[in-house]
């Protein structure tokens, strides 16, 4: 069985998998270790893992088994993506003070042009030790000017946001009272529709979480709107762009589904935000396998699509 056979609208996408593969063909494709069918008794999934080095693509040090939408749109026209997963899991090595240590980005909205920005991340992330991990997403501006002074703007889903981090490299904070476990259902649903994202969150058990962000025109085009959270997250590698005023209007955007893992070897102290000093084994995949430094997120069910009016109820 190929993923294909799951997730029926594979002929929609191309994929980049950890090593540096890439295929355009989806249908009837997988490979060991990386893109592959599981079942867990009851139901088939498509697997997607990747570890926290290998290759990657220009604009990332993230490897990444991801799909990307052939497909490209803009905010006005719009788009919809839809995906039900269980993160099975994520790096146990990392910085703790590093808000990107053991998390992995399971969807987003990546713009093909300009700064090439991502108005959406979709992230999952948990401490070791923890058994519930925070679903979060992201909002990257689209930098005025130098984009080296961009930043990403975090939202809770379940449990807390991005900026929630440890006091030192190995100490962490409180886990999170409403958050996900790994191998725990949920489902999200992105929906651009005449400029607007509407984002929705589902999984049993907890309530279900509604969004709305305007991509057309900023809440951050200028120094007085940096949130407080970018002004202490990003403080120490000194981040503090504006977006221009029509935030992505008109820009070339397209859809990623999979495991983006955030993870990387780079050092915290070049970045605390982003290089999480995870363990990489140089580069070898399975020794990162075998000693959980890769993320692997499973999928039963996705779609993809046109933009449609929200629901009024």
């Amino acid at each position: 069985m190929y993923p294909s056979d799951v997730l029926p609208f594979m002929d929609e996408w191309n994929i980049l998998l950890g090593d540096g593969t890439r295929s355009e063909d989806l249908v009837h494709y997988e490979k060991k270790d990386f893109f592959y069918v599981e079942n867990d008794g009851k139901t088939d999934w498509v697997v997607y893992k990747t570890p926290n080095s290998g290759v990657t693509s220009r604009t990332s040090s993230n490897t990444r088994t991801e799909l990307g939408q052939k497909e490209h749109w803009i905010p006005e026209t719009g788009g919809k993506l839809s995906g039900t997963l269980k993160v099975m899991h994520v790096s146990t090595s990392g910085d703790a003070r590093v808000a990107a240590s053991y998390s992995v980005v399971v969807g987003q909205i990546h713009s093909d042009e300009g700064n090439e920005n991502e108005p959406l991340k979709i992230f999952y992330k948990k401490f070791p030790g923890h058994t519930k991990g925070s679903v979060f997403w992201n909002y990257e501006i689209n930098t005025e000017g130098d984009n080296s002074k961009r930043w990403d703007y975090s939202t809770a889903v379940w449990g807390n946001d991005m900026s929630v981090i440890g006091d030192s490299p190995s100490t962490y904070p409180e886990e999170p009272k409403d958050g996900i476990a790994l191998g725990e259902e949920f489902t999200y649903e992105i929906n651009v529709y005449q400029g607007i994202m509407y984002l929705t969150f589902t999984s049993e058990g907890h309530e279900t979480k509604t969004f709305t962000k305007n991509l057309l025109k900023s809440d951050f085009s200028k120094k007085a709107d940096i949130p407080q959270q970018i002004l202490t997250l990003y403080a120490a590698i000194g981040r503090d762009g504006v977006e221009r005023e029509n935030a992505y209007a008109g820009e070339i955007q397209f859809f990623k589904q999979g495991a983006y893992n955030q993870t990387n070897g780079k050092n915290p102290e070049d970045n605390i935000v982003w290089s999480t000093g995870s363990e990489t084994y140089d580069g070898d995949i399975a020794k990162q396998y075998a000693n959980g430094s890769y993320t692997e997120v499973w999928f039963r069910e996705a779609s993809v699509g046109v933009g449609t009016m929200p629901s009024t109820e």
